[in-house]
C-alpha cells in the first residue's frame, strides 16, 4: 500500500506539471496583447506623451493639426499621419529620432529640423537600434538632412517627398537621404529636391537605390566606400552631377537617366569590378561619362548623347570592357590622353558612333573598317589648348593627311575594331 500511494502521488505531480505547462504554452501561443490604435490630438507635447504611454506594437494615429517635434521613438511603434498632420521641430535638433526596431512612419509631414551638420539634425534620424525601420509616404520639408540612417540594418525609405534647405549655400545644406553603415537598406521611389546630395552613402554594403527622382542638387547619387550594391531606375535632372561612384566595388548601375545635368552624367573614381548597363545620359553635360582610375568595369548598352565629351577616359583605368554602347552627337566622342592601345569591342561587337562614315558591304551590322575616335591633332589640342586656334590651319590639315596615309604615325589610343552600324535600342524608356 505505501508503494501504491507513492506512485499515485508521483502521477499527480506529473499531471500538475503538464497542466501548468499547457497553460504556459497557451499563454505563449496567444502572443502579446493585441496592438492598440491610439488617437493623438495635436499639441506641443501630445506626441511626446503618447509615445511615453504606448505599449510596443501600438499604432499612434495623428489627426490634423500641428505637433511638437524633437521626439524619440524608443519602442516598436507605428505613427500614421492625417494628410494635414504636421510635426514641427521649430529649428531644434531632429524632428523624429528612431531608436527601436520595426518602427513605421507613414503619411507624416516633418518640418523645421535644426541646422547643425555637426549634430546631424534631420527630419528623421535613425540610429543603430532602428533595424527594419519603414519610412514611407511622408513629406519632409525644410530639414537640414531629410533622412539619416546611421547604423540600422535593412531599413526602408520609400515613396517620400524630400525638399531640402534651398535658402542655404549648397555646402551648408544636408543630404536628402544619408546612409552610414546600414547594410541591406533600400531607398526607392522617392522625390528629392534641393539639398546638397540626393542620396549620399558611405561605408556600407548591399544597399539598393532605385526608381528615385532627383533635381536641383550637387550629386543625385553619391557613393563612397560602399560595395555589392545596386543603383537602378533613377532619374537625375538639372543637377551638377548625376551619379558619382567613388571608392566602391562590385556595383550594378543600370537603367538610370541623367538629363540636363551640368558637369557629368556618370562619374567613376576608383570604382572597380562593376557593371554599368543600359543607362541614358543626354542633354548637354560637359562629359557624359568620366572614368578616372576605375578598373575591370563593364560598360554595356548605354546611350551617351549630346555632351561636350562623350567619354573622358584617363590613363590609369585598365581592363574595362566598353561595348554595345551608343555615342551620339557629342562634340568630342572620346577624350583619351595616353599612349597605350585600347580596344573597345568585345566578342566582335563594338559601339555605335554617330560620326563614323562607315560602310557595311556584307550587311552584318558591323562596319567594314575599325573606328578610331582620336588622332594626332586631338592629342596636340588636349595637351596644348591654345592649338585650337590652328585647327583649320594648313599645318594641321597636312598632319591629318599624313596620319591617314601612314597609319604608323597614329599615336596610342582607342580603337573600336567592330563598330556598329546602328545604335542599340535605347535602354531606359523613362528618359523619354
Amino acid at each position: 500500500m505505501p508503494r501504491r500511494r507513492h506512485i499515485d502521488r508521483s502521477r499527480s505531480a506529473v499531471l500538475a506539471v503538464l497542466a501548468a505547462g499547457g497553460l504556459a504554452w497557451a499563454l505563449v501561443a496567444s502572443g502579446p496583447a493585441a496592438a492598440a490604435e491610439v488617437p493623438v490630438a495635436p499639441g506641443a507635447e501630445t506626441l511626446l506623451r503618447a509615445i511615453a504611454a504606448a505599449a510596443p506594437g501600438d499604432v499612434l494615429k495623428l489627426g490634423p493639426g500641428s505637433y511638437g517635434g524633437g521626439v524619440t521613438i524608443d519602442r516598436t511603434l507605428t505613427l500614421l499621419g492625417h494628410p494635414e498632420a504636421r510635426i514641427d521641430a521649430r529649428g531644434k535638433g531632429s524632428v523624429i529620432t528612431v531608436s527601436a526596431p520595426d518602427v513605421v512612419l507613414r503619411g507624416l509631414t516633418l518640418v523645421n529640423s535644426g541646422v547643425s551638420l555637426e549634430r546631424e539634425d534631420s527630419g528623421v534620424f535613425v540610429d543603430r537600434e532602428g533595424d527594419r525601420v519603414l519610412i514611407e509616404g511622408n513629406r519632409l520639408e525644410g530639414n537640414l538632412i531629410g533622412v539619416f540612417l546611421k547604423g540600422p540594418e535593412a531599413a526602408r525609405v520609400r515613396g517620400n517627398r524630400i525638399v531640402g534647405r534651398g535658402d542655404l549655400r549648397m555646402n551648408e545644406r544636408g543630404n536628402g537621404v544619408q546612409l552610414w553603415n546600414t547594410p541591406g537598406s533600400v531607398v526607392e521611389g522617392n522625390d528629392l529636391h534641393l539639398g546638397r546630395d540626393g542620396i549620399f552613402v558611405t561605408t556600407s554594403k548591399q544597399n539598393v537605390f532605385r526608381n528615385n527622382r532627383f533635381r536641383d542638387l550637387r550629386f543625385a547619387v553619391h557613393y563612397m566606400y560602399t560595395n555589392d550594391s545596386e543603383v537602378s531606375g533613377n532619374v537625375s535632372r538639372g543637377n551638377h552631377v548625376g551619379y558619382a561612384i567613388m571608392f566602391s566595388h562590385r556595383l550594378q548601375v543600370r537603367d538610370n537617366v541623367s538629363e540636363g545635368d551640368r558637369d557629368h552624367g556618370l562619374l567613376f573614381n576608383y570604382a572597380n569590378a562593376s557593371r554599368i548597363e543600359d543607362n541614358l545620359v543626354r542633354g548637354g553635360a560637359e562629359k557624359c561619362v568620366f572614368i578616372y582610375n576605375a578598373n575591370k568595369n563593364a560598360f554595356r548598352g548605354n546611350r551617351f548623347e549630346g555632351c561636350g565629351i562623350g567619354i573622358h577616359f584617363t590613363a590609369g583605368s585598365e581592363r574595362n570592357e566598353i561595348s554595345g554602347n551608343a555615342f551620339i552627337d557629342n562634340r568630342t566622342q572620346v577624350k583619351y590622353v595616353g599612349s597605350r592601345e585600347i580596344e573597345w569591342s568585345a566578342g566582335r561587337r563594338g559601339n555605335y558612333w554617330s560620326d563614323n562614315p562607315a560602310f557595311d558591304l556584307d550587311a552584318d551590322g558591323i562596319a567594314d573598317r575599325p573606328y578610331r575616335p582620336n588622332g594626332l591633332v586631338d592629342q596636340i589640342v588636349w595637351r596644348q589648348p591654345l592649338a585650337k586656334l590652328l585647327l583649320n590651319s594648313p599645318a594641321l590639315e597636312v598632319l591629318r593627311w599624313a596620319q591617314s596615309e601612314f597609319p604608323t604615325l597614329r599615336p596610342g589610343g582607342v580603337t573600336d575594331s567592330a563598330p556598329l552600324m546602328r545604335p542599340p535600342v535605347a535602354a531606359p524608356a523613362r528618359g523619354g
